[in-house]
């Protein structure tokens, strides 16, 4: 079976992997950090808002069975990527809306779906959501893998 990564920041990462963990064909989620210049990040850090890391999902998924494109739909559909560096009460810019893609083909199709959307009008406005080449993903402490689950929860507010 192949396996590939995606890697999305969408506000806080608690309710973005429940919501992506539910995708067939998702294979394993991971929360963690990315996007800054601390190595090995802890949650107590990227709080600060002067890490420069964005709180990340990154995806294990099995493209025979789900296409990035596919997953590309379901982050823009669990967020407003109008908000700068916001979702809902949480501001800041380890909140903000970005893909992180892993190859030359993700980031061209992250780019295109962003002008898609644009060019229907699906958001009340334009879309902010950064694509950028990914870079160290640092997996945040395991009191927030699974969060919402371990706690008996379906969703908080995204």
């Amino acid at each position: 079976m192949a396996k590939a990564k995606a890697t999305f920041a969408a506000g806080c990462f608690w309710g973005v992997e429940a919501r992506l963990a539910e995708i067939s064909g998702v294979l394993e989620t991971a929360v963690g950090y990315e996007g800054g210049t601390l190595d090995n990040p802890t949650y107590k850090d990227v709080c600060t808002d002067q890490t420069g890391h964005a709180e990340v999902v990154e995806v294990t998924f099995d493209p025979s069975r789900v296409s990035y494109d596919a997953l590309l739909d379901h982050f823009f559909a669990l967020h407003d990527p109008t908000q700068l560096n916001r979702q809902g009460p949480d501001w800041g810019t380890q909140y903000r809306s970005v893909i992180f893609t892993h190859n030359e083909e993700q980031h061209r199709e992250a780019i295109a779906k962003i002008a898609e959307l644009n060019a229907a009008g699906v958001f009340r406005g334009p879309i902010v959501t950064a694509v950028e080449p990914a870079s160290s993903f640092w997996k945040a402490e395991e009191y927030h893998q699974r969060y919402l689950e371990k706690r008996g929860m379906v969703a908080c507010h995204i």
